[in-house]
């Protein structure tokens, strides 16, 4: 019934890929978004809170959710910028530099197993035609 509509199908998909990332990132006492948000912290420390909504494709309100339960647990600082009082840089904390294998290894495990059922060629083109679609469509805010 819906085999061409393109709302279904990336619906459907998506709601596959958030169970099996959620139950990668689970034992880490993380859900994805605050996974992958950490990934971004720890590869590119000192992040403005717009730049890291820019960066993952998602609001700003969304980002500063994410971000609020990033710092309850502990694993991220907000600090005060130079130039705008009301700007904050973000930094990983201790806690958050020592799961950074594991984050990566978790990812890299579901990929991994993703790779493998649908065959490296159709994940490749799967990835980067959504990758283009979502880039054609334009900015999320």
């Amino acid at each position: 019934m819906f085999e061409q509509c393109l709302y279904f199908n990336t619906t459907a998909l998506a709601r596959l890929l958030e169970r099996a990332w959620t139950q990668a990132f689970a034992p880490l006492g993380l859900t994805p978004a605050q996974a992958f948000m950490l990934r971004v912290v720890l590869e590119k420390p000192g992040l403005l809170q717009r730049e890291l909504a820019a960066e993952l494709s998602i609001a700003r309100a969304t980002a500063t959710r994410t971000l609020d339960g990033l710092q309850r647990l502990g694993l991220i600082e907000r600090r005060n910028t130079a130039r705008d009082g009301r700007e904050f840089a973000i930094h990983p904390g201790e806690q958050a530099l020592a799961m950074r294998e594991p984050i990566v290894a978790a990812s890299a495990e579901v990929t991994k197993r993703l790779r493998r059922q649908l065959g490296v060629a159709q994940f490749e083109a799967l990835v980067g035609g959504l990758h283009g679609v979502r880039q054609a469509l334009g900015p999320t805010e």
